[in-house]
């Protein structure tokens, strides 16, 4: 069970209550019990003389009650200052509010008291009642009590109620305010107008009701003669009425559907309101209105407030918040100006002493705890020092003129002022150290029974620490003769490694270094190794005799373990000494090891800079491994030592991969010295005689070091490729590719599971925006190598320009050939990439990059699975939304359109529509593949098969189901159309009109599933509209080139991306294919619309494919008539008249029947149309209706041409 928190003043008027309203239980002052000395039992064992009488009853409503208050507040009318108090007790229902007022309730129970004795009627009862409304429900409720509003709010209240011509009043109305909680809105503002209505005298009423009804029903009764006794007591038995409640509308409230008030406290001054609520605590303003402050993390907890005196002249008042929060076990106190809350300058002076304060009932143990804050703490904010200052040295000069003071105020204020000097920056250790021990010798020169005990060991607690800290600052200031330094082969045998091991370990260090420099900013006045003793005393704590450091964050952590081993490990400090004076003063060595291992992890640049430290830290570690309790004495090499765990833990934990190496290698060296010499200490009476320098014991630990130091130079070389310099790119760079990445650890990587590696190699490609192609480069390093010119990937990316890159991908291919294999570093790419894609759909070549990625991976099951999983996750809702906006609107959308329904412009959904494409024929194309070759193994190296994590991408793929091909085809067809009528900004096209019912039902599900598909003959119509949609492409796709043909001298315009593979042509066949059409009437179409475009060399080549020769020729013999009319009867000229009039009629009446509006291209040379005319000769048969015609057309070009 929980503690309670509770007013005391519902404990301390408990014994004025009971003898005043039961006066016979205090006639025996002797035996009457008091519950403060004797316990709770002690009401309970008393015998009551007499039995208790029922003094007033009074019938309100039908209802169940809710809660009853009893508030007593101040008069607030202008100011601060007191005029009268007044108490009431408020009862709050369902639907109303019963407020009764404290005196008359005093009165009425004193005329009852009286009564009681003499006759069983009781007095009438004077009570309003208001009904609350515009409110879903109310659990709790406060009166604030009688206000007047100001005329700024009187006139900002009549402007929201009566609008913009609403008249007020000259003197502002008193009201009554009335606060509630529950919800819609959560907290709720009720004012009632004071004289609004009278008082209910329920009694009086009731009785004026029945002395009427009884005296009329007598006279009746004696006139008629059918008066009866049963009839008497049924009067008398009547119901009493329920008075009905006025109502009262809400003034202002808080409205959230999420959030329920549970309880409503007020401040003593009635100026704020702390409300509980289901999800968080709020302070709001009675009279403002306004939610104040609001926290988090203090659900179910239980609210008060303490009203405390100044101690000096009793002016001033000072009001503090106490918050209990029974699920985390704290009592908080507001101290400090919205360090909890914002109260503690809220003073009013001229207050009269009122007793309010809170106690604290734990149910266990049945005691009771008072709660008291001292005056000064409401002057605790930055700015409120000097003001707190000066009241302390006040309250001392005033205790100092008594001399007979309260001995327990003097240890009070003692301890405050004790904490208060410990706490400056300003006074000096020794007047520290002085004033503390001459306050530790009074208190012991006291009297037995007057000595505080918590204060004594205060004082012995913060002497024992000002002398730790003078200690440790006499060892830092002194100076060291500076060691001779090491040389590289003396460091190697330090850390038990040759010199290839030891060469190799500096060569990754520097490049290390190189890479993940990290600029810091240093000021002047900055030293390592000093931390004021203000900090000093603030960061530990004594407990018995064991120094404990308390919950620091890192810095605080470093600049504590700085002070001690910094100097230390630079081999300017004694470390023998060191260790002993901290040893001596009640450090634990995990402590010490943690402090040490904190400083050397944190400082790795400096460390790194100063390779002579690693001899440091191993005299550092050797000496802490020697001190008591550090290895357990049962320890031995078939078990793990916890102190050697605790230092793997925290290299495995740390960021900084260069320095933890470093400390993995003396740690390494530290534990196998330590464990041959148990090894010869053991076998030296066996083997005399026996050689063991050339041998190293084996041991559970020294397997663990040799496993860690592998993890560590894995990711020391992760960590250097992932924080290499950025190449310098002419392209635009993205925001998402800005985003620095995070720093590794070796825990990072464990709990990356099995895929981890290569997701961070993935996130650094993507924020290097390398080409595909880089990584097999970097694969076949040696092969590249022999060549001479560089090998050319695409138009910004040459070998020559990514020596850097490509040798950082080796190394880290070399140290993970599991992990980063090809198409599993290719899968994590395409995944990364269309995930940063989904963050920002206008980076369409994001998507492009990650089909791209997915294009390179070999095994076809692998990139089934992906593709999959890209069109699940990413691809069909942008894609369905796409299709239903181009279907609605019947053709390209704009660019609002398509930033409204699909989240990206009409330019990359361009981009998207061609990608989907793509990646639903590669899907088909891996999906035919997959039956042809076997699923891969997945392999780990053996550092990191413990590696546990979320499951891998790769696994993932592997685990997808085989798609249905055809719904897959149907998919795709839609795709290409869309694609086509986006990109030639296709009109009057509706691209699901151009399939059947069973078509449309089949389109964006899932991929795995089998549909209904269309099959048979197709509804000519939808027949129809195919042809038009193809026709219409081919003629824009030929535009497209004819445009791309004239510009081809001026500077071209930056294609789609998206287009680069695309063959439009075929792509028309191909669907044509799919869409139940004939592919030679594309193909003629396509031809025509070239000599059209007056593309007579594309016309050419692209004949040969046409099947029917001979339409095509009738088709081509219309596009001469229109070249030859243009060229004799529109140009007007005298040499075309003449010419024309020498031509047959026949052929005259034809041409003039032609319409050259309908080329494109008028400027065709006449010869470039005279092998036109021969090729359409070639293909008419000789029995064809317009052969003649044909061959007259040879006999006028041929003149024209003369």
């Amino acid at each position: 069970m929980s503690c309670s928190l509770l007013p005391f003043c519902h404990f301390q008027d408990l014994e004025a209550a009971r003898d005043f309203l039961c006066p016979y239980l205090r006639q025996s002052v002797d035996k009457s019990p008091n519950w403060e000395d004797d316990g709770w039992g002690a009401w309970d064992e008393a015998e009551t003389q007499e039995p208790v009488s029922l003094y007033v009853s009074t019938f309100i409503t039908k209802t169940c009650l809710l809660s009853k208050n009893l508030f007593c507040w101040f008069n607030l009318l202008s100011s601060f200052h007191v005029a009268k108090t007044n108490e009431e007790l408020s009862i709050l229902y369902p639907a109303a509010v019963v407020t009764i007022d404290g005196f008359s309730l005093f009165q009425s129970l004193r005329a009852c008291r009286n009564q009681v004795a003499r006759e069983h009627t009781t007095p009438p009862l004077a009570y309003k009642k208001w009904g609350l409304q515009d409110v879903d429900t109310i659990v709790d409720h406060a009166s604030v009590g009688i206000m007047t509003l100001s005329p700024f709010d009187q006139m900002k209240t009549a402007s929201n109620i009566g609008g913009y011509n609403a008249a007020i009043k000259n003197s502002p109305p008193t009201m009554s305010q009335y606060i509630t909680v529950g919800s819609n809105p959560f907290t709720g503002f009720f004012y009632a107008l004071e004289g609004s209505t009278q008082p209910l005298l329920s009694h009086v009423a009731l009785a004026v009701a029945s002395k009427l009804t009884s005296a009329f029903f007598n006279a009746a009764s004696g006139w008629l003669g059918w008066k009866s006794k049963h009839e008497e007591e049924a009067v008398q038995k009547q119901k009493p009425k329920v008075e009905p409640a006025t109502p009262l509308a809400v003034r202002f409230g808080l409205p959230d559907s999420r959030r329920h008030g549970e309880s409503v406290c007020l401040s003593p001054c009635n100026m704020l309101a702390a409300v509980m609520m289901t999800l968080e605590e709020f302070f709001t303003g009675c009279y403002t209105r306004t939610a104040i402050r609001m926290w988090k993390g203090y659900r179910d907890a239980q609210i008060g407030w303490i009203q405390t005196v100044e101690d000096l002249h009793e002016r001033e008042v000072a009001q503090f918040l106490v918050i209990y929060a029974p699920r985390r076990g704290i009592l908080e106190v507001a101290v400090s100006c919205y360090k909890i809350m914002g109260l503690n300058n809220m003073t009013s002076q001229g207050w009269q002493s009122q007793t309010y304060q809170i106690c604290l009932v734990d149910p266990v143990s049945g005691s009771i705890k008072t709660v008291h804050v001292p005056f000064h703490l409401a002057l605790s904010d930055k700015k409120s020092e000097r003001a707190k200052d000066m009241h302390l040295l006040k309250k001392l000069s005033a205790l100092l003129k008594q001399r007979n003071g309260n001995t327990s105020f003097c240890l009070n204020f003692c301890s405050q002022a004790l904490e208060s000097i410990l706490a400056s920056e300003r006074v000096p250790l020794s007047a520290l150290s002085n004033i503390t021990q001459t306050l530790m010798d009074t208190l012991k020169n006291q009297e037995f029974l007057c000595v505080d005990e918590g204060l004594l060991q205060f004082c012995a607690n913060k002497l024992k620490l000002l002398h730790l800290y003078e200690s440790v600052s006499k060892l830092n200031s002194l100076s060291v003769q500076p060691s001779t330094p090491l040389s590289d082969n003396d460091l190697a045998k330090l850390l038990r490694l040759d010199e290839k091991e030891f060469a190799r370990l500096q060569t990754l260090l520097e490049n290390y270094s190189q890479e993940n420099t990290q600029t810091t900013i240093r000021f002047a006045d900055d030293q390592d190794g000093i931390l004021p003793v203000k900090m000093f005393l603030e960061y530990l704590e004594c407990e018995k005799d064991m120094i404990l450091v308390k919950k620091l964050d890192e810095g605080e952590y470093v600049a504590l373990g700085s002070f001690f081993f910094w100097k230390c490990l630079c081999g300017e400090s004694s470390t023998e000494e060191m260790c002993h004076t901290l040893e001596s003063a009640g450090f634990s060595p995990q402590l010490l090891l943690s402090l040490l291992l904190g400083v050397w992890l944190y400082k790795e640049k400096d460390i790194l800079d100063e390779p002579q430290s690693i001899c440091c830290l191993h005299t550092t570690l050797s000496l802490l491994s020697k001190m008591k309790v550090a290895i357990d004495e049962s320890w031995d090499s078939q078990s793990v030592s916890p102190w050697w765990q605790q230092m793997r833990t925290a290299c495995i934990q740390s960021e900084n991969n260069g320095a933890a190496l470093l400390s993995a290698h003396v740690g390494h060296s530290v534990t196998a010295q330590i464990t041959d010499s148990m090894a010869e200490k053991k076998f030296s009476q066996t083997v005399v005689g026996a050689d063991t320098d050339s041998w190293e014991a084996l041991s559970l630990d020294t397997e663990y070091w040799k496993l860690l130091l592998k993890q560590l130079e894995d990711c020391l070389i992760l960590q250097t490729l992932l924080h290499s310099k950025v190449r310098t790119r002419t392209t635009r760079v993205s925001s998402l590719q800005a985003e620095p990445l995070s720093r590794l650890s070796v825990k990072k990587l464990l709990e990356g599971g099995k895929g981890g590696i290569a997701d961070s190699v993935a996130k650094w490609i993507f924020k290097q925006d390398f080409s595909p192609m880089i990584l097999k480069l970097a694969q076949q390093k040696k092969e590249t190598e022999s060549t001479e010119e560089p090998v050319e990937i695409d138009k910004n990316v040459s070998l020559e320009n990514q020596g850097a890159e490509t040798e950082l991908l080796h190394l880290a291919y070399q140290q993970f050939p599991c992990s980063l294999e090809l198409d599993i570093l290719h899968t994590h790419c395409c995944w990364e990439y269309v995930v940063q894609w989904n963050k920002d759909p206008e980076e369409a070549r994001f998507l492009i990059r990650s089909i791209d990625h997915l294009r390179c991976i070999v095994n076809a099951h692998i990139q089934h699975g992906i593709a999959l999983m890209m069109w699940n996750t990413f691809i069909v809702k942008r894609l369905s939304a796409a299709t239903y906006l181009m279907d609605k609107v019947g053709k390209a959308p704009k660019d609002r359109l398509c930033r409204r329904d699909v989240g990206m412009g009409d330019t990359a959904m361009t981009s998207f529509l061609g990608s989907c494409s793509d990646l639903l024929q590669t899907l088909m194309e891996a999906d035919v593949s997959s039956d042809e070759m076997q699923a891969p193994v997945l392999d780990t190296e053996d550092a990191w098969v413990s590696a546990e994590g979320p499951i891998s991408i790769v696994e993932l793929a592997l685990e997808q189901k085989h798609i249905h091909y055809p719904l897959v085809e149907h998919q795709s067809v839609l795709c290409t159309i869309l694609y086509g009528i986006m990109r030639f900004s296709l009109k009057s096209v509706k691209p699901l009109s151009l399939f059947d019912s069973k078509g449309k039902n089949a389109f964006f599900k899932d991929l795995t599933s089998i549909q209904l598909l269309p099959s048979g003959d197709m509804d000519p119509n939808v027949l129809s509209l195919r042809q038009q949609f193809l026709m219409k492409a081919v003629s824009a796709v030929v535009q497209v080139q004819c445009t791309a043909q004239k510009a081809r001298g001026l500077p071209e315009e930056a294609p789609l991306p998206a287009e680069k593979d695309k063959d439009w042509p075929a792509l028309a066949l191909d669907l044509a294919q799919h869409l139940q059409l004939s592919e030679d009437v594309i193909r003629r179409h396509y031809v025509c619309e070239l000599y059209n475009y007056g593309m007579d060399h594309l016309g050419e080549e692209a004949i040969l494919q046409v099947h029917d020769k001979e339409v095509l020729a009738s088709q081509l013999l219309v596009l001469t008539g229109q070249r030859l009319a243009y060229a004799l009867l529109h140009t007007q000229t005298k040499e075309g008249m003449e010419l024309l009039a020498r031509l047959p009629p026949t052929l005259c009446t034809w041409l003039k029947a032609m319409d050259p509006h309908d080329l494109q291209n008028v400027e065709v040379p006449i010869s470039t149309t005279a092998k036109l005319v021969n090729k359409v000769i070639e293909y008419l048969p000789e029995n064809h209706g317009q052969y003649s015609l044909a061959l007259n057309l040879i006999e006028a070009v041929e003149a024209i041409s003369s």
